[in-house]
């Protein structure tokens, strides 16, 4: 295995991973500005009130988009096995 090789794997793997994390993130983040915007219209300020929110909509997400996670994951993994005999060769 050259190093070009290595690169693409480890480039590929890190493209995959920010495929995989973006939804969860950006919903994260969409409910945080969503409150964030509510505590300053209302000005309150308790900082705890962004935690229970945030939770029960990234588990929301994770329900949602779980099995697309894990397919994409798989998909990966399989097609990465499926190098070995190539990269040895």
């Amino acid at each position: 295995m050259d190093v070009g090789t290595a690169i693409n794997i480890f480039r590929s793997g890190v493209f995959q991973i920010l495929i995989v994390a973006a939804p969860i993130l950006l919903i994260g983040m969409t409910v945080g500005l969503i409150i964030s915007i509510f505590q300053a219209t209302t000005s309150i300020q308790e900082q705890t009130l962004t935690f229970v929110p945030k939770i029960a909509a990234i588990l929301l997400a994770l329900m949602f988009f779980g099995p697309w996670m894990i397919r994409i994951l798989q998909q990966y993994t399989i097609n990465l096995i499926s190098q070995i005999p190539r990269m040895l060769g």
